[in-house]
């Protein structure tokens, strides 16, 4: 099980750098010895939320308040292109983040999103630019809301978007349901199929 995903409003922090790759989300020298779950939320960003000393980068946007607390980042174009690292997502959730909204991600990075409980958002640039400048303008004082039941996005200014997911991810993200629990959920049938083909093809299953 993973956690669900339904409603949240948030701080929302704008990073509309294009390109950042998974590299940036997570270093791969970051993950040596932190590579499980629960230890990567720190080094979330480290190229660009650290300065060469260790201290925090003051010009990068998760550092000031109010968008510490941010749990949803507007990306720019391709985020979480690069590598395939599944841990670029738990870095992620990890600093606190369960919604991206962006005009395009990276194929992998967006799918290992829904394995993990965090939403990305697809919508069309001149959107998330919009979303962007509205934020901006209430220097983060203005909350964004996405609610994946009502397939809606509402800027601060209370204009409401739609976005599309497919159906069987929104499902899951609603329910909290990973590729494992989505699978165990037709547990039975399964079982009736192995005794069957047990049954069929016993030569299968000699040892």
């Amino acid at each position: 099980m993973m956690e669900k995903f339904t409603t949240l409003t948030s701080v929302a922090a704008p990073l509309l750098r294009a390109n950042i790759d998974t590299d940036i989300v997570i270093p791969i020298s970051r993950m040596v010895g932190n590579s499980t779950r629960g230890s990567l939320g720190q080094w979330c960003f480290s190229p660009l939320r650290y300065q060469p000393d260790g201290s925090e980068n003051p010009e990068f946007i998760l550092n000031r308040a109010p968008y510490r607390s941010a749990q949803i980042l507007i990306t720019g174009v391709n985020f979480g292109c690069g590598s395939s690292r599944e841990a670029a997502v738990w870095a992620l959730k990890e600093m606190g983040v369960r919604c991206l909204i962006g005009s395009s991600f990276g194929d992998i990075f967006f799918n290992n999103c829904f394995q993990n409980g965090v939403l990305p958002v697809v919508l069309d640039r001149a959107t998330v630019e919009s979303l962007a400048r509205e934020v901006e303008a209430s220097q983060g004082a203005g909350r964004i809301s996405v609610d994946l039941n009502e397939l809606t996005v509402t800027a601060p200014s209370g204009t409401r978007h739609r976005f599309t997911v497919e159906p069987k991810r929104r499902q899951a993200l609603l329910e909290g349901l990973d590729e494992i629990a989505v699978t165990l959920q037709r547990a039975a049938e399964i079982a009736a199929f192995q005794t069957e083909d047990r049954r069929r093809r016993p030569w299968v299953y000699s040892r």
